[in-house]
């Protein structure tokens, strides 16, 4: 059994701050990239739409936390252009006392074009985010957070808070998502020790296996609770328990508007399923809130779908995988 964080102190999430530039490409990238010439890659992709929108993986996970009943606490920077959008996030419900805002700086921007498909070809631009490293958890008190999200963010800034968390005994979600790129093995290994939740795509998965040498197989035993998202196939939940593992395959939620935008998704899910964590339910129950909260981002045409009410999230819940009377723990 693992134990879980309990609802006392706070959710602290790290990560990017960013403003996201969303395009859309009306094809397949699949049909322009030639699979022999791919060591000269030159191509160029004509979208017919793009648009400007806030996001970054801590504000997005903080933002769907928030509308599932939490006050999550925003640990993290950003540029001197993202004023708004810090009063923007207060006013959704997110403490972002811990958002430092670099005056010489602009924020992290993030470029993604988008396909037919839904598959992504995306660039990131740092900012103010190389600073993230100069903040501390161990500066926000003792007993002021029962659980860390170190999700997408500097990589050193995400090697620098997973050692704080072990240091101080805070139970922590490592996600490395986007950056499985720039880490190298040993430092994902690193990151993912002594986390309580480790959170990736099938994909990234696919690389850290690649990087570190060892199988799914391996890389599974060594952790708590590993979590794999696979897209529209849902995702699946393994969790050590006396000596063996209890895996759980969580089904998506319908849709029930147009998948507008994939971006954010993950970040969407994360937050139903930590907000599951926190309330203590059962992990096939809290993979399954991940689930509802990721479809109501890929209707939304940004990283951070409108507000719902809980009830709404409930019924959602509900049309989805039936009754579930422990779901009145969100009030």
């Amino acid at each position: 059994m693992i134990p879980r964080p309990g609802p006392q102190g706070r959710v602290i999430v790290t990560g990017s701050v960013a403003f996201d530039y969303l395009m859309r490409f009306p094809g397949r990238f699949v049909e322009h990239l030639m699979p022999d010439r791919l060591e000269r890659l030159s191509v160029s992709f004509l979208v017919d739409e793009m648009r400007r929108v806030p996001g970054g993986c801590a504000p997005n996970i903080a933002y769907g936390l928030a509308l599932l009943g939490e006050r999550p606490l925003l640990f993290a920077t950003a540029g001197h252009d993202a004023a708004a959008y810090r009063e923007a996030l207060a006013a959704a419900g997110v403490d972002v006392s811990g958002l430092a805002l670099q005056s010489d700086l602009f924020t992290a921007s993030f470029f993604v074009s988008t396909d037919h498909d839904h598959n992504q070809i995306a660039s990131f631009y740092t900012g103010a985010m190389a600073r993230a490293r100069e903040l501390s958890l161990a500066g926000l008190g003792d007993g002021a957070a029962s659980l860390a999200v170190v999700s997408p963010n500097d990589p050193a800034a995400m090697q620098k808070y997973a050692g704080e968390c072990r240091r101080i005994g805070l139970p922590f979600l490592y996600d490395p998502s986007q950056q499985v790129a720039r880490l190298s093995g040993e430092e994902l290994l690193a990151g993912a020790r002594g986390a309580r939740v480790v959170i990736v795509n099938d994909y990234e998965l696919g690389i850290i296996v690649q990087k570190t040498g060892r199988s799914r197989e391996e890389l599974e035993a060594e952790m708590p609770v590993l979590v794999a998202t696979h897209g529209a196939e849902g995702s699946t939940i393994s969790v050590a328990a006396s000596g063996s593992r209890s895996r759980h395959a969580i089904p998506p939620a319908r849709l029930e508007r147009e998948a507008l935008d994939p971006t954010g998704v993950g970040d969407a899910y994360r937050a139903g399923l930590v907000r599951g964590m926190r309330l203590g339910l059962p992990w096939e129950v809290s993979g399954r809130m991940g689930s509802v909260a990721a479809a109501f981002g890929l209707e939304s045409p940004g990283p951070q779908p409108p507000s719902y009410a809980i009830a709404d999230f409930r019924a959602r819940y509900e049309r989805n995988f039936g009754p579930e009377p422990l779901l009145s723990r969100l009030g």
